[in-house]
This record gives structure tokens, sequence and C-alpha cells, in this order.
């Protein structure tokens, strides 16, 4: 009876490992089964394209530019990575039957997190700007350590990623918001993967290096502090605002197709720049954040932090296709992002 046992046991956990397999995203190397030579796929993934989804979503162009792979190649990866991945229509329930299983990365603060109905959102890019000194950095390190934790107390059991390129990263600061969540230090530290960025072309080859880490292993949030920050010095004057505002779209994009493949939450942080016009007169000093459309279109959710009294901070939010724009009151102490105390 044993041995008769056994095969079906061993089949049922193939099928366990087969779904799991397909519910995350698929190593580009799945390709090979559809008669794609090894050696094409080798060069798609020194291009940056580790996924068949990556492959799936990059336009035409893009793919004939990797060398040595021509137009009839490219018409038959295309199609091979079209008939694994579904890019057609889908009805609404199914669409909301999928919404409902997105994870919810707690920020740390219960108010904050009933304002954005259960924390940052995976699958999309969450935008966090203000003025200096209004906790953007702070509430980055408080979701480093968050976004670690079980399901259950608001995590999303995955590593975090963090693209430096003001220098303001401080792995103390993670071992004190760990010791709030009794987490062992230094596996909080193993989990969370930093690189800094030295301008605006290392900062976007950088993803590249991000997507084939996160096929390795799972990763619940990649974040970018700040993601327009090079953007200032690299280009400058009306002269080459084209050429910026066409790399920051660039650049954005990668960061949705990473939300897309991998299902991360991605969260950029935003300088602010003072607003010099007529209504500053009336109003009193004004600031708006940098990149402007290309940047509010980009972005899922829009979240604007100020200062409020002492260590108590106000978040606002400003744009989200679901969340109604409300606010909400958070405090930094030593144990990361808090509720407000009264």
């Amino acid at each position: 009876m044993e041995q008769l046992r056994n095969p079906s046991t061993l089949a049922q956990q193939q099928n366990e490992e087969l779904e799991d397999i397909q519910s995350g995203p698929l190593p580009v190397e799945q390709l090979q089964a559809s008669g794609i030579a090894a050696m094409d796929i080798k060069k798609l993934k020194d291009a940056g394209f580790c996924t068949v989804e990556s492959v799936v979503y990059s336009p035409r162009k893009d793919l004939l530019q990797i060398k040595g792979i021509s137009d009839a190649k490219v018409d038959k990866i295309v199609e091979a990575a079209s008939k694994l991945v579904p890019l057609g229509f889908t009805s609404a329930k199914q669409l909301h039957a999928q919404r409902l299983e997105i994870i919810q990365i707690t920020t740390g603060s219960k108010e904050l997190d009933a304002v954005l109905e259960g924390g940052i959102e995976t699958g999309s890019i969450t935008e966090i700007y203000g003025e200096f000194r209004s906790g953007k950095t702070q509430l980055c390190h408080t979701l480093c350590v968050t976004c670690q934790l079980p399901l259950d107390q608001g995590g999303g059991e995955g590593k975090a990623m963090y693209i430096d390129a003001e220098g303001t990263f401080r792995p103390q600061r993670l071992l004190q918001i760990a010791e709030r969540y009794g987490m062992n230090g230094a596996d909080v530290l193993d989990n969370v993967a930093y690189a800094r960025a030295y301008n605006t072309d290392h900062q976007s080859r950088l993803l590249l290096e991000a997507a084939s880490m996160m096929i390795e292993s799972r990763f619940a949030l990649m974040i970018v502090d700040s993601a327009t920050a090079l953007y200032r010095t690299d280009f400058s004057g009306r002269g080459e605002l084209s050429a910026r505002q066409m790399h920051l779209a660039k650049f954005l994009r990668s960061l949705q197709k990473l939300a897309d493949e991998f299902g991360v939450a991605v969260v950029i942080t935003n300088q602010v720049v003072a607003q010099v016009d007529g209504s500053a007169v009336f109003a009193g000093p004004q600031s708006k954040p940098i990149g402007g459309n290309i940047m509010a279109h980009a972005t899922t959710t829009r979240l604007a932090l100020r200062k409020g009294r002492g260590e108590e901070r106000i978040c606002k939010v400003v744009s989200s296709p679901c969340l109604a724009e409300t606010e909400a009151r958070f405090q930094i102490t030593a144990e990361g992002v808090t509720d407000a105390k009264d």
C-alpha cells in the first residue's frame, strides 16, 4: 500500500511546485523548450532580459538592439514568449480576484497604513516627495525592515533592494528598527541588497543587475532614494531638459517593468523645488516635486510629506487610482516610523 501511495504524493508535490513556478516570473531559460537556442538566451540575459515577461513587455526595437540577434530571431523569440505569457483581455472579475491577493507592506504607523488601505502596495510605483527632513529616508529605512516580516504581521516575506543616490543609507538604523519587531539584526542586514548610484547612467544600469538578482531570490521591495537627485546635477539648464526627461522616463519605465515582472513594491523618493510664480506672493512659499508630468504619470501613488510639530510628520495622498486624498500623522523615533503621540 505504501508503494502505491508514494507516486501520487510525489505527483502532488510536483504539481504544487509547478503552480509555484507559474505564479512567479518565468525564467528566460523556459524559451529553450520553444526552440530558442541556448546561445540566444544567453544574449538575452546579458542584455538584461532575465524573464520571459521582460521579453514580452519590451518593444521590438529594444530586442533588435541586442548584438547577434537578427530580425527573424526576434520574431521567433517574441512569438515563443507570447505563448507563455497571457497578453490578451481578461474580465474585470478575474482582475478583481487578482487584486485581492496583492500584498501590502506596513509603514510602521497604523494611522498611515489606514490611509493607504493596508500599507505600500506591491506591484506598483509609490512616490514619496517632500522637503529635506520631512521623513522620506526614514520611511524607506522602516520599509526595508517591515518588508521582511511575515504576511500576517503586515510584511512581504521578502528581501529589500536599496539604490542610494544621496549617500543617506545607514545600516545602524535598520538594526534599531529590527529590535522593535524582535527580529535578528544580522539577518535583517543580510536581506537588504544595497548599491550606491553615482550618475544617472549607473543608476539605470543597476536596474539590469537588480533584475538578475530578483530571478534568483524573492524580493518584496525596491527603493530608489532619491530617483531625481542625480538628474538635477547630470542635466542642467533648459537646453538639456528634453534629454533629462527622456532619460528619466526610460528609468521609470524600467522600474515599472520590475514591478510588473516580479511583483515588488517600488518606492521612489523625490526632491522638491521652490515654485516661483505669482501665487507665491499671496499663498506664501510653495514647493512642487521635480520631474514634471513624466514623474506624475509614471507613478501609481503619490505621497507628499511635510513637517509637523517636533518629530511629527504629515503624509498626504496626492494622487492614487483608488485612495482618497486624505492625510495621516506619524512620528519618527529611534524605532523608525510609528504612530504620532498626542
